[in-house]
This record gives C-alpha cells, sequence and structure tokens, in this order.
C-alpha cells in the first residue's frame, strides 16, 4: 500500500513539474529535434539574425540557431529548473557567446530586438502574444510556431509535414 501512495505523490510531482507553466502559456513538451532546423530554415535563418524562443525549455533552439547558423539566440523561460538546464545546455555546448537564456513570464520580457521568434506554446497562448508581438517587433521580423497558428494571421509559409507555420510581421 505504501508503494502505491509513494508511486502516486511521485506521479503527482511529475504531472505538476511538466504542467504548471500551463498557466503562463504551455506546458513542457519539446519541440522536437527534427523540427528544429526546419523552423530556423522556414525563417531563413542567417548569422545577422537575433532569434528568440518563446518558452525555450532545455535550449535546444537556442544552441541550434547559434551553433548551427551563426545567429544570436535569446531564450525565455519560466521555469526555474529548465531556466537552470537550459543555461547549462547553452555553457556546455560552448555557445555562451551567442546563446543565453532569461528566467521570466514572456508576457513581460521585451523581445524587440528579435529578427526571428520560435514557440510551441499553446493556441490560446499565442492568440493572447498578438498584441506583444505586434507591438514589439519591427516589420519584417519572422514568427515560427510549432503546431499552433496564430489566429486572423495570414500565414507566408507552412511545411505540413511538420506542423510549422511562419508568419511576418507587417
Amino acid at each position: 500500500m505504501q508503494f502505491l501512495i509513494i508511486l502516486g505523490i511521485v506521479f503527482l510531482l511529475f504531472v505538476i513539474w511538466k504542467y504548471w507553466t500551463l498557466a503562463l502559456g504551455a506546458g513542457y513538451d519539446p519541440t522536437p529535434t527534427k523540427c528544429i532546423c526546419r523552423m530556423l530554415e522556414l525563417a531563413e535563418i542567417n548569422e545577422d539574425d537575433i532569434v528568440y524562443d518563446m518558452g525555450s525549455g532545455d535550449g535546444r533552439i537556442l544552441i541550434a540557431a547559434a551553433r548551427l547558423y551563426g545567429a544570436r539566440a535569446v531564450g525565455i523561460e519560466a521555469d526555474p529548473s529548465r531556466f537552470i538546464y537550459s543555461w547549462l545546455n547553452i555553457l556546455v555546448s560552448g555557445q555562451v557567446k551567442r546563446a543565453r537564456v532569461k528566467f521570466g513570464n514572456l508576457f513581460k520580457k521585451n523581445i524587440s530586438d528579435a529578427t526571428i521568434v520560435t514557440l510551441f506554446l499553446f493556441g490560446p497562448t499565442n492568440n493572447k502574444l498578438k498584441d506583444k508581438l505586434l507591438r514589439e517587433l519591427k516589420p519584417g521580423t519572422r514568427v515560427v510556431s510549432y503546431i499552433w497558428t496564430f489566429e486572423g494571421w495570414e500565414m507566408q509559409g507552412y511545411l505540413p509535414e511538420n506542423r510549422l507555420y511562419l508568419y511576418v510581421i507587417k
């Protein structure tokens, strides 16, 4: 009986750890590795870009943007354990000069220097984020979303096999 109680507590703690950030915009569900380069390619990334990953999780998109494309990359992460993990991943990857992660709520961080924004959030979160993106991003900034679209925005690119959507701020 004690084993079942302990198992139940462990399961509950795991669910809380994985999904508590849903209250801020998305639970933890990393973008598949195969989609990361496709996202960046869809955005036509180059070394002059500044990539912001909203809800950057473990930092894989940041590291890929820096290592593979020479871009600068900034992640925003609200979960303290994922923030630390992401920071350590960046450190170990050797990309500390080109990639960094900021701790905090993505709705409250300034992203005005971004030229590319990547996100894998939640449908309603994308739509809540629209005003911030339109207010802070310069015309021409590319926004790539995995799985979730932006209601009322016209797509500029789409990779159906990966469920990736490209938007350009006007």
